[in-house]
């Protein structure tokens, strides 16, 4: 029974494990030499899986481009501008300013964390028992010393890089619109105020304090949202492949189900995102 458990422990662990690379005093080291390497390590996998689906999203959109202007359209060009016309109507309802950035922001945001959440429908056994055959026969490694995690958005680490990139352009817009000044004066002057000087200037501290909070909470909750629902769906996914034969029906069902999460967590990324821009580039506070 305890060995039982152990297998299905490192079973999971194995399948929740990126690869990885980092520098040491020898040169590049992977995986199990990358133990303590500390914070500079590449986690391998979700660069190349994320970078890749990125590309894959402008070759497709590319195309679509191309071919608007030429005939009746097809359908995959109709489902292309079915996309884009979906992510322009709420972006229209949902920010109130004026940039020509935040419609292609919202368009490549939600396909591309969406093509990142699409990854979990793949069987979790399938690619990374092709890499671990791969590292053994072509690099004599031991397989299980292989790792391939293919699902970007259930790594921290890319779903924080996202909301960091959203966290700058939220700065960078408020500072824009309001100037430097005016946004030091968001920070610092609301929500307590007060008519006299000597009030409002003790008030400082207790309102940077709130507003700190409140700005750093908003990526960080971009972050944590995106990661931990398709963390628990991969979670799920590989618990359904450890029970054998069974598994086929089983994770069927959960992938149908898993498909809402899928699609409703890229539009709920993207929705986010356009709506603290927009307060970020909104004049009143």
């Amino acid at each position: 029974m305890a060995a039982e458990e152990v297998t299905l422990s490192s079973h999971i662990q194995h399948h929740l494990t990126n690869a990885k690379m980092c520098s040491t005093d020898t040169g590049l080291a992977f995986n199990k030499a990358c133990a303590d390497s500390g914070f500079w390590t590449w986690h391998v996998d979700t660069l190349a899986w994320s970078i890749g689906l990125g590309l894959l999203f402008l070759w497709i959109f590319r195309s679509a481009a191309k071919k608007s202007t030429l005939g009746v359209p097809g359908k995959f060009q109709c489902f292309i501008e079915m996309i884009v016309e979906f992510v322009g109507d709420n972006v229209r309802d949902t920010f109130h300013g004026k940039s020509k950035l935040i419609a292609p922001l919202a368009l490549t945001i939600f396909v591309w964390v969406f093509l990142m959440n699409l990854m979990d429908l793949i069987p979790v056994d399938f690619l990374p028992a092709f890499a671990g055959l791969v590292g053994e026969t072509a690099f004599g490694m031991d397989s299980h010393d292989v790792y391939m995690k293919i699902v970007p958005t259930t790594d921290i680490n890319l779903t924080a890089a996202l909301a960091i990139g959203v966290f700058l352009l939220m700065i960078g817009y408020s500072i824009k619109i309001k100037g430097v000044l005016g946004f030091v004066k968001e920070l610092t002057l609301h929500p307590f105020s007060s008519n006299n000087t000597l009030v409002q200037i003790l008030l400082i501290p207790f309102n940077l304090l709130l507003e700190l909070i409140a700005l750093v909470a908003k990526p960080f909750s971009l972050a944590l949202r995106l990661f931990g629902n398709l963390y628990a769906g991969e979670l799920i996914f590989i618990l359904i492949g450890a029970v054998g034969l069974m598994q086929l029906p089983l994770h069927f069902i959960w992938a149908v189900f898993h498909i809402l999460v899928i699609v409703l967590q890229a539009f709920v990324f993207m929705m986010l995102t356009v709506v603290y821009l927009s307060m970020a580039s909104s004049d009143n506070h």
